[in-house]
């Protein structure tokens, strides 16, 4: 198979074949030519974290991420602990796969609670506690900023900014940040904070952001070119901040994952080409 070699640095997300089972992930993806995958916790722990690992060894293949750590907003001091307990358990996951980053999505408000203010400074205690764990295994946490329309129900981290704010105070090789351009493609801020970010920088994922949005603002994200994020520029960004790694395309959409798999990945590595890494 002659393959681009600017596909070597895509990477498949498996929320974006959504269904495929670990085994069908491996090898759809080595099928299409490809080289990397972006994990999730559930379809591995389904297979079994081992036997997961040796799979994408088997196959050649390189994880990019695993997903997901984080909701660590929690005010209950139990809740707080079963948070801390379930993203160290994450952490070794992501370095029994071999994978540098494991993604953090930091939890959005307590049930009843509108303290946002303290909901970030509990996301920044935590970071404390996990921190080094992480770097004692090898592991990078990566801080992702979500769209603002899911400060409420799934992360306080709003913006690039924020997310570097918090990682700041610790050692690079222990925590980083996400660069997605679904979540951060409206903020008139993001050049300067990519451009910030500079080596903070742990994985950088695309997909397009839809209009008009779904009722379901989970979904909203789309194939590169159906929506309104321009993606060569982002591209440049992190490659000027330094970023030398994959692009992971990570797409939650109903419509998508309705469609045969293969032809998703094949969709997925026509729009790479065409719209984000264009000539």
């Amino acid at each position: 198979m002659s393959v681009d070699p600017r596909l070597a640095a895509l990477s498949i997300n498996h929320k974006t074949v959504d269904g495929w089972s670990m085994p069908e992930l491996v090898d759809g993806v080595a099928a299409a030519g490809l080289q990397a995958i972006g994990t999730w916790r559930e379809p591995v722990a389904e297979y079994g974290l081992d036997r997961a690992a040796k799979l994408v060894r088997d196959a050649g293949l390189r994880v990019t991420s695993h997903c997901r750590g984080g909701f660590l907003t929690a005010t209950d001091p139990a809740a707080r602990a079963a948070a801390i307990e379930d993203n160290r358990r994450a952490i070794d996951e992501t370095a029994t796969l071999g994978a540098p980053t494991l993604v953090i999505v930091a939890g959005g408000l307590p049930d009843g609670s509108r303290d946002l203010v303290g909901a970030r400074e509990r996301v920044a205690d935590a970071l404390a506690e996990l921190a080094p764990y992480a770097g004692e295994r090898g592991v990078r946490l990566a801080l992702e900023a979500l769209h603002p329309m899911y400060v409420a129900d799934r992360a306080v981290i709003s913006t690039l900014g924020q997310a570097l704010d918090l990682a700041e105070p610790f050692p690079v090789e222990q925590v980083g940040v996400v660069v997605d351009t679904f979540h951060v493609w409206w903020d008139p801020e993001v050049w300067r904070s990519i451009d910030r970010a500079g080596d903070r920088i742990a994985s950088f994922q695309v997909c397009d952001f839809l209009m008009p949005i779904p009722a379901d603002v989970l979904l909203a994200r789309g194939y590169m070119g159906d929506g309104v994020i321009d993606f060569p520029p982002f591209v440049a960004a992190v490659e000027a901040a330094g970023w030398r790694g994959e692009v992971e395309v990570e797409i939650f959409n109903a419509d998508v994952w309705a469609e045969p798999k293969a032809q998703v990945v094949e969709t997925v590595k026509q729009r790479y080409l065409a719209v984000v890494v264009p000539g």
